[in-house]
Parts: C-alpha cells; structure tokens; sequence
C-alpha cells in the first residue's frame, strides 16, 4: 500500500549573529526506505530527534520531501494535484499525539468529527450526521456526547474522539504520531485494543510511531529503528528479542523497564546523548555511542543490508552479530 523510497528531508537553517550559531543543514530524515502492506502495522521507533515525525509528515503530504519519492497504492503522492491530491487526503488520516491540543475547543464534538466530511464532500449533510453518529458509537462514545465540547471529556476520551475523526472517512492509511503517550497506563491498554479493533474490521495500514518498544511489540506487526534520520534496522516485531541485532536496538531493548527490582540487567550500555543534528559525526552516525564501533564505524557509513526473512540492518560489524 506504502512504498518510500530514499525519502530526505533537509531543512537550510539561517545563522544567528548574536547567539554565534552558524548557518547548516539539518538532516530530519536522510535516505529513509521502506513499505507497508494493507492491514499491516509497522512501528516507527527511535528517541526524540530521531526524524520520526517528519517522516510521518511526509507520508500525510504536511511537507514536501527535500528528495525520494512515496508510492501510495502505485501513484506517485508527489505528483498528484487537485482532484487526485483530495482523494488521497480522505485515505490518508492522522491520530495526533496530545489529545488536547489535537481538538478545537471551540468546536462541539459532532462538529470536529464532521470536519473532514464536510471538507471532502462526503455526502449530504443528513449522511455526514448519519456517519459521524455510527463511528462515535464505534470508538466507545454515546450520541448523546456529541452535543459537547472537547474540555468535557477525560484524556482517553478526548483520544476517542480522534480516532472517530480520523476513521469517519474511511481512510486505508493512519499515521498514529505517538497517539497514547500522554494517557494513563491503563488508558493507553483501552485506546490500543480500540486501534486494533478498527484495525482488523477495516485492514486499515498504520504506521505506529513511538519511542515506547513494549508497546510497539503489543501492536505492530514490523519495526523501523531510526537513529538521526536513518534506518539502522527493520525486522518482524516476534523477531525483535531474538534477532534484534544492531546494538542500538539492543540497547533500546534493554532500557525497557521491568518490574523486578531484583533481576539485574546486563545488556549494551548506551553512552551519552544523541548527537547534534547540524553536527553529525562521520561514518555510522551511531559510532560516538557505540560500544562495538571500529575504525571503519568512523570513516564510512554502513549500508541497509538484507539479512534473511525480512530482516534489514545497517551495522559494519552485521556479520558477526
């Protein structure tokens, strides 16, 4: 349903005299592949500044690649205009990331679910209400709730009403930029089994972004590890303890918490922080953390390789982990 090819997003930065900083280059995302088939999940994971959302912006057509193409049911996104960019807007839908900043306080609920059915001329005003009312009823919510205004619902109830908005036109494609982060854990457990309901009666494709792994590993069907704008690995998500091989993965792997206070973890240590983005270092951009980098880690940068079954890794020392 996805295909992204060699996907860049570069952003010129101007100097600023007085604070010293010089004009750069910032590379959000840089040379990024991969795809998505119908009713599959794939999980985006990396730590903030990893070039997650830009990537997720691509994908929903908020910015233009600098580079790269993306391939959406074979029609290059890029290359569409008007009518054809409107048809691929009602396919393609978001779930954003804070439930209350996603909502227009000013809107009443059975407005801000209308929206993009008005907007995409889905129907007569009769069907819109029709739909608006079945899909609110869908994600768990009364039609009675309809008449009210966002501040007057709970976190995960406010991220219902997202997903309503996002699924009321029928889309084949969701972008979830981190869409349970900022509920409560036992909230986060109702708002995915609710995704993954959808999930299975509609074979919608999602693209998962998160920095969470044990999440991802509930959810997803395939994980994309990006580091600094670049793809360092993508495997199955059943595959991910066993054969998660690249020592940042291995790394996020072992920073997931585990409620045994006696059980001492012995994993990959992650030194330091994620460098400068207008600053990146030469070769592997993982090598100033790396415990397992080499000379050639710092001279060259490491190419996606396939490693069997699915399994894609960008690491000079692959063959022997």
């Amino acid at each position: 349903m996805i295909e992204v090819n060699n996907l860049k997003k570069h952003y010129r930065l101007p100097g600023t005299q007085w604070l010293g900083a010089k004009p750069g280059l910032l590379k959000a995302v840089d040379g990024v592949s991969f795809s998505i088939q119908a009713g599959e999940t794939l999980g985006l994971v990396g730590e903030s500044g990893s070039g997650k959302t830009t990537l997720g912006q691509m994908l929903l057509m908020q910015t233009s690649p600098t580079e790269g193409r993306i391939r959406f049911e074979g029609n290059d996104v890029q290359g569409l205009a008007g009518a054809g960019r409107d048809a691929m807007k009602g396919k393609v839908q978001v779930v954003f990331q804070d439930p209350y900043d996603s909502l227009n306080p000013r809107m009443r609920v059975r407005d801000i679910i209308a929206e993009p059915l008005r907007n995409l001329r889905q129907g007569s005003a009769q069907d819109i209400m029709d739909r608006v009312e079945a899909v609110t009823q869908r994600v768990g919510l009364r039609v009675d709730d309809l008449v009210k205004f966002p501040h007057q619902f709970s976190g995960g109830q406010r991220q219902r009403i997202g997903i309503a908005r996002a699924i009321s036109v029928n889309p084949k494609f969701v972008v979830l930029d981190e869409p349970v982060s900022a509920l409560d854990v036992s909230v986060q457990a109702q708002v995915i089994n609710l995704l993954m309901e959808i999930q299975e009666q509609h074979q919608i494709a999602y693209l998962f972004i998160s920095h969470n792994l044990a999440i991802v590993e509930h959810i997803c069907d395939r994980v994309l590890i990006l580091y600094l704008g670049k793809v360092v690995e993508i495997l199955k998500v059943d595959d991910l303890h066993q054969s998660g091989l690249h020592p940042y993965t291995r790394a996020l792997i072992d920073s997931i918490p585990i409620p045994d206070p006696a059980r001492v973890k012995a994993g990959i240590p992650l030194h330091g922080e994620i460098p400068d983005p207008m600053n990146l270092p030469t070769g592997c951009r993982f090598s100033p953390r790396c415990v397992m980098a080499q000379g050639m880690c710092h001279e060259r940068e490491p190419e996606l390789t396939d490693m069997g079954a699915g399994h894609w890794m960008a690491c000079h020392r692959s063959a022997e982990l």
